[in-house]
């Protein structure tokens, strides 16, 4: 009989080693008898293979119902799984086993538990378990250094780390990433070079790390001068050294060096792919990612998440949505990062159906608890038009920051709410947030488009008086929005001079002037803003479009023609206007200037008896008593 177990157990070990969990745990399940050693195959291939809630369920099945009782090779896959989870809950009770069980005194066991108390971020219990240890070894050392480094307890980790009996070159890594994970890329080269200088040798995971340190810091300088000492010793081939430079080349967006060492590099992983992909959508070339995507052997959860957000942030909202149901065909699980852009993809297209069908799938996943996506969702709701689920999303979240206010308020604004925006301020302010910059363009917003305009001169001043905020270009052009609308365009023009610092500002300001005196018919105030703005920046096509419009209301149109003709010797061309519509689940975009769509005449016919239906219906008066 033990010959068949030891045979079974092997092939279970080698099942799992193959990556065939599924068939190893039905050879497992199918042994009329196991020892502790077929169980502790079993949790190992689980815990490796970061099925940690399988080892959980496994261990607690192996002290209930087995013979069988847990060791300490056991105990080290079960720890080890909790490590990966960051379960520190598990972790305690088994710490507690553990102790009762009299294997504390295991040195693998002990390590263990260092590194589980490390990676749930608490180095003081981690300490404990290394202070009670009679011997230790370098793993025991490299782990509480671990502990204290992955929670930027640098003071605690220099101790520990000038304290080691020998250090190793993963003991100058483990630090070295630290550090990069706070973007201190100085302290990163210092160490680096010191470790140098003691004849200690990089390999790839030193100088991953460095990379990551310039690719957080956004260090350019350093970066290229690192990238040049991995060329010169040999480590150019690293994957993981490859990677980090991809990732550094493409978050600095230099996208033509992001290819080139992707290009160079021998063997591609996940990663690989993944930094490539983010290269191209950073830069806008949305087809060479989407190619990259394509080509790429595996795609994992951020594969996905990498094209849906590069989609939404380059305005390709409805690639977006179609690539997420392409995504859930596919049986990959929605997640934070992807909810939250699959909902600015459903927001900037207006598509509540889409909306509310990703809103699903977030409660279905539990997803909606994420401030993220509880903020995302107050934001889709109001661009769609749908104040009451913005409130409800609103009232979903628990501890709401600025950014849950901010996105409330902009949904009342946006949606003619005034007075709603304005007690939602009040009450943010009651309950001790302090509001910020956008909460001010906000309000202001909100004050132009309703022309409250006392109120957006109190909340205008109370922005420098009261919080000590700077007005910045968005609040000014608020301003001079809000008296040109209100007919004051003498008054818009002398706050934009007040308030203009940089050629920036003045464009923001003086392109909402000249809407205004477009709107008011100020022609005399109008053609000289007009002009202004034109020599600003003559590569935008604001200024003469609304100048050119201004003249044509006017009957000027020599004028209008020159100013046409001049933007075509500058090259600009005038974006047409785009709107669209949703029926039956089905997108039709509206672009201006083409008529080539289907039932246009009878669109037009419906526009036609719209219009004239408006012109002639009397206004309705209501007596509100």
């Amino acid at each position: 009989m033990r010959p068949c177990l030891i045979r079974a157990t092997s092939e279970i070990v080698s099942l799992a080693r193959s990556g065939r969990i599924c068939h190893a745990r039905k050879l497992f399940d199918e042994m009329p008898e196991r020892d502790t050693v077929a169980w502790n195959a079993m949790l190992t291939a689980y815990s490796r293979l970061g099925l940690y809630q399988q080892t959980f369920d496994l261990f607690d099945s192996m002290r209930r119902i087995s013979d069988s009782k847990p060791d300490n090779f056991s105990y080290s896959a079960a720890i080890n799984s909790c490590a990966g989870a960051s379960d520190i809950r598990f972790g305690t009770k088994l710490h507690s086993l553990v102790v009762v069980s009299g294997y504390q005194s295991s040195l693998p066991v002990a390590n263990a538990l260092i590194d589980m108390y490390g990676k749930c971020f608490n180095p003081n219990d981690a300490r404990k378990v290394f202070d009670e240890m009679n011997y230790s070894n370098e793993v025991t050392w490299c782990s509480l250094l671990f502990a204290y480094a992955n929670t930027c307890r640098f003071d605690m980790a220099f101790e520990i780390f000038r304290s080691m009996p020998e250090k190793v070159e993963i003991a100058w890594n483990i630090i070295i990433a630290a550090h990069a994970r706070c973007g201190e890329v100085e302290a990163c080269l210092h160490l680096f070079k010191e470790m140098c200088e003691n004849l200690y040798q990089p390999d790839q995971w030193t100088f991953s790390a460095l990379m990551s340190a310039c690719t957080e810091s956004m260090e350019s300088l350093h970066g290229c001068m690192m990238h040049c000492f991995v060329i010169k010793s040999g480590w150019s081939t690293a994957m993981e050294v490859n990677n980090s430079i991809v990732s550094f080349y493409a978050k600095l967006e230099c996208h033509g060096d992001a290819v080139k060492v992707f290009n160079s590099g021998g063997a591609f992983n996940q990663v690989s792919w993944n930094a490539i992909i983010d290269a191209h959508m950073k830069v806008g070339d949305t087809q060479k990612a989407l190619l990259a995507f394509q080509q790429a052997p595996e795609k994992n959860i951020v594969s996905w998440t990498s094209m849906i957000v590069g989609y939404t942030r380059n305005g390709n909202g409805d690639l977006a949505l179609s690539l997420f149901l392409d995504m859930k065909r596919n049986s990959f699980q929605l997640d934070d990062l992807v909810a939250g852009a699959v909902l600015h993809a459903c927001a900037s297209l207006a598509i509540l159906v889409h909306g509310k069908m990703v809103h699903s799938c977030i409660i279905h996943l539990g997803l909606d608890k994420y401030l993220f996506v509880g903020n995302s969702l107050i934001n889709m709701y109001a661009k769609c038009g749908d104040i009451e689920g913005s409130k409800l999303a609103l009232r979903g979240i628990n501890d709401k920051d600025l950014v849950s206010w901010n996105s409330m308020l902009f949904a009342f604004g946006l949606n003619g709410r005034g007075n709603e925006a304005i007690c939602m301020f009040r009450e943010m302010v009651a309950s001790g947030v302090r509001p910020d910059e956008v909460t001010f363009t906000g309000l202001l917003m909100t004050c132009s488009h309703l022309g409250l305009i006392d109120e957006g001169f109190a909340f205008f001043q109370s922005m420098s008086l009261e919080y000590g905020l700077v007005q910045g270009m968005d609040h000014v052009a608020c301003m001079v929005d809000m008296l040109g609308r209100g007919g004051y365009v003498a008054e818009a023009q002398s706050l934009a001079r007040k308030y203009s610092k940089t050629s920036r500002d003045k464009t923001n300001s003086c392109e909402v002037l000249l809407g205004a005196c477009h709107a008011h018919g100020d022609l005399g105030t109008g053609s000289s803003v007009g002009e202004y703005v034109k020599n600003l920046e003559p590569k935008k096509e604001v200024g003469y479009v609304l100048l050119s419009n201004m003249y044509c209301a006017s009957g000027k149109w020599k004028e209008a023609e020159m100013v046409r003709k001049e933007m075509m010797d500058q090259g600009v061309k005038k974006v047409p206007g785009c709107s669209w519509i949703e029926i039956r689940n089905v997108v039709t975009a509206f672009v201006s200037g083409n008529n080539l769509y289907p039932c246009m005449a009878d669109i037009s016919k419906i526009l036609y008896f719209l219009e004239l239906e408006m012109r002639h219906t009397r206004p309705i008066n209501f007596d509100i008593e």
